[in-house]
């Protein structure tokens, strides 16, 4: 599955960036999807995670409260709805699905087999 993160952009500390993974190929709800980002020279850091379901859902300490997401089955994508967004948020964020039948959300990138590109989200102070 080729997966297209988009929606990135820059926004004022505070405001609000959606970001969508759209797939082709395949039905996303066939995986286990998660949400990451890396930051100028920090580590990939882990995000936000989305049953296949779309039943459960785990999140960062640090976004936690402010982010969600969700499954759009219509449009087939997973949403990353980001709000009171900070200026530590700024990084590339990217979108990843887990295809091992069975599994659950997991923080671990390493878990996940396919990955997008990326879309650049700048929040200014």
């Amino acid at each position: 599955v080729q997966l297209q993160a988009s929606g990135g952009g820059l926004v004022q500390a505070g405001g609000s960036l959606r970001l969508s993974c759209a797939a082709s190929g395949r039905t996303l709800s066939s995986y286990v999807m998660g949400w990451f980002r890396q930051a100028p020279g920090k580590e990939r850091e882990f995000v936000a995670g989305i049953s296949w379901s779309g039943g459960r859902t785990y999140y960062a300490d640090s976004v936690k409260g402010r982010f969600t997401i969700f499954r759009d089955k219509v449009k087939n994508t997973v949403d990353l709805q980001m709000n009171s967004l900070k200026p530590e948020d700024t990084a590339v964020y990217y979108c990843a699905a887990d295809q091992t039948l069975g599994s659950s959300i997991d923080s671990d990138g390493r878990r996940y087999d396919y990955w997008g590109q990326g879309t650049l989200v700048t929040v200014s102070s």
